[in-house]
């Protein structure tokens, strides 16, 4: 691929002859792909989510949890094809939905893959991201994506561009959550599982609740409850080489303080517990 511009980074990196931002070269390379217990329950349900995690990532949050997979070497090699036949064993293996992590990299392959087995998958399919996308990739996904999963984890261009280099994250991420919900209307839900849909996520950081209630008054303001669900997570646990600033975990203040500014709107969604804050939910990326 010449002049990659798949992400908002837009870096024109040759990844058949080296990598772009993003850590990834012309190959496509996945960490892991299993049945995953650990999403929001209309997500996960009864039998796991699918989830296909792919190296690499546009945005390189320096408290990244997958940090070993995230730089973009990680990972084994696949092809298009091989994917495609990925994505229908795991339908064979039960789960509700196809959960696409961080595949934006790899946009051009996914969708050859998709369009590959589209007339066999029966399952929604989740584009699960960090929300710094480009709208124009987003629309070659319509028709593709059930259910999008992206965080809005900034306001403030300071804190972006301090702990994921994007000081235009917050401007870049609303643009295409627009797009989102543009593409799949209304929430659908059957049996308390999502069939189509979005789900903002947001991560309360340390020192930056401030910033997370501004984030959840703009949602407040720009998105009705049929359009969006809001999945806070309380889950930041520090990495090594963290700032010091954020080498804790947050408040009991701080997760109270956002959790009653989301309970003041009439969003639908899921509060996670603070107890979650633990490097053993990372899962296993042995390929």
């Amino acid at each position: 691929m010449e002049k990659c511009n798949l992400c908002p980074r837009k870096c024109n990196a040759d990844r058949e002859n080296g990598r772009g931002f993003c850590g990834a070269d012309g190959k496509i390379r996945i960490a892991r792909a299993a049945p995953h217990m650990w999403e929001e329950p209309c997500i996960s349900g009864e039998r796991g989510s699918g989830a296909v995690f792919f190296a690499g990532c546009p945005l390189h949050c320096v408290f990244c949890q997958n940090a070993r997979i995230s730089g973009g070497g990680a990972g084994r090699e696949v092809s298009a094809e091989e994917l495609s036949q990925i994505f229908l064993s795991l339908q064979d293996m039960g789960v509700h939905n196809l959960n696409l992590v961080t595949a934006t990299q790899y946009t051009d392959g996914v969708i050859y893959a998709l369009e590959k087995v589209k007339d066999k998958l029966k399952i929604p399919v989740v584009w699960n991201s960090g929300g710094y996308e480009r709208v124009e990739t987003l629309m070659r996904l319509d028709g593709l994506v059930d259910i999008y999963l992206p965080d809005i984890k900034y306001m403030d261009r300071e804190l972006s561009a301090k702990y994921s280099h994007a000081p235009d994250y917050f401007e870049t991420a609303a643009a295409a959550l627009s797009e989102m919900v543009r593409q799949c209307g209304k929430r659908v839900m059957c049996d308390g599982l999502m069939k189509r849909g979005v789900i903002v996520r947001h991560l309360i950081l340390p020192g930056a609740s401030g910033d997370s209630v501004r984030i959840i008054k703009w949602l407040k303001e720009n998105y009705t409850k049929e359009e969006i669900s809001v999945s806070l997570m309380s889950q930041y646990t520090p990495m090594p080489g963290v700032p010091k600033e954020i080498s804790r975990r947050i408040t009991t203040f701080e997760a109270e303080r956002v959790k009653k500014a989301l309970e003041e709107t009439e969003f639908e969604g899921y509060t996670q517990e603070r107890c979650s804050a633990e490097a053993a939910y990372i899962p296993p990326f042995d390929t």
